[in-house]
């Protein structure tokens, strides 16, 4: 595996590639990989001839500095498991080599998609996101990205910019990989205490119970929330009699699959979307349904 951790350098392996009649699969992604991260590489190995990881913790799409501080990060153990999968090009660049003139002038944005789920609790969010993915996508030039599907509302925006914006890129979303309990895998996870990590459970039987209840035949998203809500209450109350934890919801939604937009009456394609704080960790899942 090649370590790579400059734009001029990893121009070169991708002209290289390109010279060999190379398909190139990039796999971007803010490091301290785990079996989620795992899954997206295995699945570019199988679609693409040449892979590359980058990993790089973008400060443009942190709206809390200490958020932006505590983020794992563990580059020696990221480039193992990288190693260990095969990938061809590990490329980790620093803040200075993608931002040299400091705060970017030039940002992207997708209106539409942001107005719910994390981009109303967390704004100015995507505007890094999609300003960092076009860099990387005009950087390393790939045919291929591989984006999994738990931040299901940063799948959809990149598509949408990607489409709109005319870049030449096939975006292949990976499903969601869940622990033991069903909580899906995420860099996050590794800073639950065990008694978070128990009650961290609660988000996946939050998305369960909204989707039983629209399976038994509930179509009113008022209801259904209403329901979920108590719910959650009930549980968090049951909870608090095992563990001293806090926890707290941040959202819970249900949009529409295409533009994200809240539904009042459930039809056709859609997910079902939530955020729950445990104890300061937060937490996103999702599920996707079509009636």
């Amino acid at each position: 595996m090649r370590f790579v951790n400059n734009i001029l350098e990893i121009r070169k392996v991708v002209v290289a590639a390109r010279h060999d009649y190379k398909t190139i699969g990039l796999v971007p992604t803010m490091g301290f990989l785990h079996a989620g991260h795992a899954s997206l590489i295995k699945k570019a190995k199988e679609t693409a001839d040449i892979v590359i990881v980058s990993i790089f913790v973008n400060p443009l799409q942190f709206n809390v500095q200490h958020d932006l501080d505590n983020y794992p990060r563990n580059l020696e153990g990221d480039a193992k498991l990288c190693n260990d999968l095969d990938v061809d090009v590990l490329f980790s660049p620093g803040v200075s080599e993608m931002y040299p003139n400091g705060i970017s002038n030039t940002l992207v944005n997708v209106n539409i998609l942001d107005r719910n789920l994390c981009g109303r609790t967390r704004p100015g969010h995507f505007l890094g996101v999609c300003t960092v993915v076009s860099k990387l996508f005009n950087i390393v030039d790939p045919d291929i990205a591989f984006f999994g599907k738990k931040d299901i509302q940063q799948l959809r925006i990149i598509e949408t910019m990607v489409r709109e914006l005319n870049f030449n890129i096939s975006i292949i979303g990976c499903d969601i990989i869940r622990g033991e309990g069903g909580l899906a895998l995420s860099s996050r996870n590794a800073k639950l205490s065990n008694d978070e990590r128990h009650r961290s459970l609660i988000v996946p039987q939050l998305l369960h119970y909204v989707l039983n209840l629209i399976q038994n035949g509930m179509r009113d998203v008022k209801s259904v929330l209403k329901h979920a809500e108590m719910f959650f209450e009930n549980t968090e109350h049951e909870l608090d009699k095992i563990t001293n934890v806090n926890i707290k919801l941040d959202y819970l939604e249900i949009v529409d699959y295409q533009n994200l937009q809240l539904l009042d009456i459930i039809q056709g394609r859609f997910v079902i979307a939530t955020a729950v704080f445990i104890g300061n960790t937060r937490l996103i899942d999702n599920l996707e349904y079509e009636v």
